[in-house]
């Protein structure tokens, strides 16, 4: 049985996710965010130093990191190639976009996403009235200088492949399309005014399918914060 350590509101959905469309049963052992932090409890420390979420148990071994975890299931369920493409030469142009997208996600998109979290968070922290002004300058500057037009470049790299093609291997959904999801579904909270009409249409997509539905039935409630 794989072992699926979910955190909630987290990268661990897009696991369940993946399992119900390839049709794997799996074990879900949940942990909570501190209500005040929204960090990950110490209980998965026990389980992988890090203490990151998703973890994922597999014939004896610990696997971490979402892009990682997605890639060995799919490589080790997916053997129709259902949710992948062939291995390289069958189709490279395919193959290189899934594997483009399925690093991309984590790589590149999510880290001016966080960017974007925390400096909301920092605008919004109680400090003393006399900081506030300091710490709300910074995050706004930050914010304008540099972390918006990240995402505006990013965002509009997003568009427009999904104006090209309706997934982002190509014209058949993939596991490179539950590995975008988090973070698009991030920047719907996070940057909306980033946001264009062919990732609100993507967005809309997945979440219409079974298995996505069925991943929150097992997972519980998943809401990202702005």
């Amino acid at each position: 049985m794989i072992k699926v350590h979910h955190l909630n509101n987290s990268r661990s959905q897009r696991v369940l996710w993946l399992l119900e469309e390839l049709g794997q049963p799996y074990e879900v052992i949940r942990y909570e965010r501190d209500a005040k932090t929204m960090l990950a409890p110490r209980a998965l420390r026990d389980v992988h130093p890090l203490g990151k979420s998703p973890v994922v148990e597999l014939d004896g071994q610990v696997l971490v990191e979402s892009g990682a975890i997605v890639e060995t299931l799919a490589e080790r369920f997916d053997t129709a190639f259902a949710l992948s493409p062939p291995p390289l030469p069958q189709d490279a142009s395919e193959r290189i976009r899934y594997r483009t997208w399925l690093h991309y996600a984590e790589g590149s998109l999510m880290p001016p996403l966080l960017l974007a979290l925390v400096l909301g968070r920092i605008r919004s922290a109680p400090v003393p009235f006399f900081v506030r002004p300091v710490a709300r300058g910074i995050a706004d500057r930050t914010m304008t200088a540099f972390v918006g037009p990240q995402l505006a470049t990013h965002l509009g790299h997003v568009e427009n492949a999904l104006g090209q093609h309706p997934w982002f291997a190509g014209d058949r959904f993939t596991a490179a399309d539950i590995q975008m999801s988090f973070p698009l579904e991030a920047a719907l909270a996070r940057a909306p005014d980033h946001v264009g009409p062919n990732i609100r249409a993507f967005v809309g997509r997945i979440q219409a399918r079974a298995a996505y539905q069925r991943a929150l039935a097992a997972g519980g409630p998943y809401a990202l914060a702005g």
